[in-house]
């Protein structure tokens, strides 16, 4: 079976019903399946979902963001933050490159900054109300461009022009 480029509409909601992000008002996000630009746990639902289907899902943490780690919490000498204010919730981008990591404050002290490297969903499910749109196979310019990804801040280019958003996971669902 050929890979399918994946298009859907959706809301996502924490476990208190807070909206947390739609592609409202948007155009549909897409995926190319199998490349882990969406959460595995959505990825499942999607794909076995048929176009015009209207589903809620949830994904426990550990199919979303994974469970948080503490091992990925870590107190920073402060000369190693630039020199501005800096304040709890302030978040940083870790390497220059695209895949360069966020962090966020979570303590400032005199001497270190204490930074959280989880996601800042990791821990938390997600719930998902979810329209499929629309599937079809992969063309080799889908799985060349981006993997088949490319988020709605950015624009243009991947899966033949559809857009990729926040939340769904991989390149496609980091928050910062």
């Amino acid at each position: 079976m050929n890979q399918q480029v994946i298009s859907f509409h959706y809301t996502l909601t924490d476990p208190a019903g807070k909206k947390l992000d739609s592609s409202e008002g948007r155009e549909p996000l897409s995926f190319v399946e199998g490349t882990g630009h969406i959460i595995p746990g959505l990825e499942t639902h999607l794909s076995a979902m048929a176009v015009g289907e209207k589903k809620r899902v949830t994904v426990a943490a550990k199919h979303a963001y994974g469970d948080r780690d503490a091992g990925r919490v870590l107190e920073v000498p402060r000369e190693k933050f630039p020199d501005k204010e800096i304040k709890v919730g302030d978040q940083f981008r870790l390497g220059g490159d695209g895949q360069a990591m966020v962090v966020t404050v979570e303590k400032v002290g005199p001497s270190h900054i204490t930074i959280d490297a989880n996601h800042p969903l990791a821990g938390v499910d997600l719930t998902f109300d979810v329209e499929m749109v629309a599937k079809r196979d992969a063309t080799a310019k889908d799985l060349e461009c981006c993997g088949g990804a490319h988020h709605h801040e950015h624009g243009g280019g991947c899966c033949e022009g559809e857009q990729h958003d926040e939340h769904g996971g991989g390149c496609c669902g980091e928050h910062h």
